[in-house]
C-alpha cells in the first residue's frame, strides 16, 4: 500500500477515489466493447455507467445503514457526507435496479443487458478491489506467518496492529479471483449462449470467491457463523444456479 496524502494544491486527491474511478472508466470500457458487439448503441453503455454509479452509491449507502443502523443513528453525518458506508452488493442492488431504468427506455430485454454488463461489473469489482489494497480502508484479514502476508502501517482507517504483525491481503486475493472470473465471463460471451446464462455465471462465480475469502477477513458473524456478504452469497448462488439452469431447459425445448 502506499500513503494516501496526494494533492493537487489545497485539494486532497485520494487514492481510493482514484481506483474507483478507473473502475467505473474501464467497466464502461468493457460494456461499450459488447454493447457494440452485440449491434448496440455503445452510448447506451456510457449512459449505463452513469446510471450503475448513481444507483450503485445509493444502494451501498442504504445498504450500510441498514447493516450498521444503530451507529447509523449515532453518526449519521458520517454515512452521509463521507466516504464511509460503500458495501459491494448494496451497490450491486442499487446499480440494477437504476441500469434496469434504462434497460427499459432502450428497448434491451433484462437478461440480455445483465449478460452483456456482466463481464464489465466484475472488471470494476477488481479494480475497485485495487483501490482497497492501496489505501487500507480495512478489508484485510487475520493474521498470518505466510511470506505474501502484508502490513498496512499507513491505512486510512489505522492501523491497530503492533509492528511485525502481518495479515492476509484479500484484497489482492479478490483481485486475482474477479480478473479470472472476467476472463470466463468473456470467453463465454464468444460462444453467444442463452440468455442469462453469463449473468447467472457472474453471480455464481463472484459470489461464491467472495464467500471464501470472507473466512479471510475480519468481518461481523451475523447469523449461523456467517457475515452479511456470506449470507448475501447464499441467496445469489442460487439464483444464479436457476438462471443458468433454466436457459439450458428453454434452449433443450427449443431444440
Amino acid at each position: 500500500m502506499i500513503p494516501d496524502n496526494l494533492h493537487i494544491g489545497p485539494i486532497p486527491i485520494h487514492v481510493f477515489g482514484i481506483c474507483l474511478a478507473l473502475a467505473f472508466l474501464a467497466a464502461g470500457k468493457v460494456a461499450s466493447l459488447e454493447f457494440e458487439r452485440r449491434g448496440w448503441d455503445p452510448d447506451a453503455a456510457s449512459r449505463a455507467l452513469v446510471y450503475a454509479a448513481a444507483g450503485g452509491i445509493i444502494g451501498s449507502r442504504l445498504w450500510v445503514v441498514f447493516e450498521s443502523f444503530g451507529d447509523f443513528l449515532t453518526h449519521p453525518l458520517e454515512y452521509l457526507l463521507t466516504g464511509k458506508g460503500f458495501v459491494f452488493y448494496g451497490g450491486l442492488a442499487g446499480g440494477a435496479a437504476a441500469v434496469t431504468l434504462l434497460f427499459r427506455r432502450t428497448g434491451i430485454r433484462w437478461l440480455a443487458g445483465a449478460d452483456a454488463v456482466a463481464p464489465a461489473i466484475v472488471m470494476g469489482q477488481a479494480i475497485g478491489r485495487i483501490g482497497c489494497q492501496l489505501s487500507g480502508d480495512g478489508d484485510w484479514g487475520v493474521e498470518t506467518k505466510l511470506p505474501w502476508g502484508m502490513a498496512y502501517p499507513y491505512a486510512v482507517v489505522g492501523w491497530p496492529y503492533a509492528p511485525g504483525v502481518r495479515v492476509h491481503p484479500t484484497p489482492v486475493y479478490e483481485t486475482i479471483l474477479y480478473l479470472i472470473i472476467f476472463a470466463i465471463l468473456w470467453r463465454m460471451r464468444r460462444r453467444s449462449p442463452p440468455e442469462g446464462t453469463i449473468f447467472g455465471w457472474y453471480l455464481i462465480l463472484s459470489a461464491t470467491a467472495r464467500f471464501f475469502v470472507e473466512f479471510l477477513r475480519i468481518e461481523p458473524v451475523i447469523a449461523f457463523g456467517l457475515t452479511s456478504a456470506q449470507l448475501t452469497g447464499l441467496v445469489l448462488v442460487p439464483i444464479g444456479v436457476a438462471l443458468v439452469r433454466r436457459q439450458r431447459t428453454w434452449q433443450t425445448a427449443a431444440a
